[in-house]
């Protein structure tokens, strides 16, 4: 356990020591984090604008190439997704049909359904920004049979933002002092905005239940 808070703390320590260990397989190895996080829906809590953030400071600081990252990442990013919409169209429904599931929360799905049907096909590129709601939207895309062409637009111009705002903000701010003395800070702060959405919309759906089972005053 003391292990594990030491890495979610000082992750970005641990990922300069697996790049140095791993150097010859790091992209892949890269590319492999993010197009699960996109692509399964069974690892939606893995790292995500915090983890290109970080990567694009490391770019900065010359640990990584800041356009094989672009490229590798953007590839998982969209091919992620693209699994993601299929294994939804295919499977979708008789997944949402089972009883219990112990690795998907039926809660983040109807989540997701509720983004899905207030954005629609633009839900495709809004949910890049917002974490477990990334992960799911391509799947409730692909069950609502959505066309694929649509999709696909909405998941290449996501997937490219996405990838190219977090690397970039990295790149840009990671040399700049206030920043390069601060990064777990400054990481934290993106974890934190990250969440926001999904915590204001928890208050804001139990404050709605709370009100629901009060009763009414005389």
């Amino acid at each position: 356990m003391t292990s594990l808070l030491e890495f979610f703390f000082h992750w970005d320590h641990y990922l300069r020591e697996i790049i140095v260990t791993h150097q010859d397989w790091i992209y892949l190895l890269l590319f492999a984090l993010v197009f699960c996080e996109t692509g399964l829906i069974v690892t939606p809590f893995l790292p995500g604008d915090s983890l290109l953030f970080t990567l694009g400071i490391l770019a900065a600081e010359g640990w990584l190439n800041i356009y094989y990252l672009f490229f590798f990442l953007s590839l998982a990013a969209v091919g992620g997704d693209n699994l993601n919409y299929f294994v939804g169209n295919r499977f979708g429904k008789w997944i949402c049909s089972l009883e219990k599931s112990y690795l998907i929360k039926k809660e983040y799905i109807s989540k997701t359904e509720q983004f899905f049907a207030r954005f629609g096909a633009k839900a495709v590129f809004l949910s890049r920004f917002i974490p477990v709601i990334r992960t799911f939207t391509p799947f409730i895309a692909g069950m609502g049979s959505m066309n694929y062409g649509r999709f696909a637009f909405f998941n290449v111009s996501g997937g490219l933002s996405w990838i190219g705002l977090f690397l970039g903000l990295g790149f840009f701010l990671g040399n700049q002092p206030i920043v390069k003395n601060n990064i777990q800070i400054c990481i934290y702060g993106i974890i934190l905005v990250s969440v926001l959405p999904l915590a204001l919309e928890w208050i804001k759906s139990r404050l709605a239940l709370k009100t629901k089972r009060s009763p009414p005053l005389k």
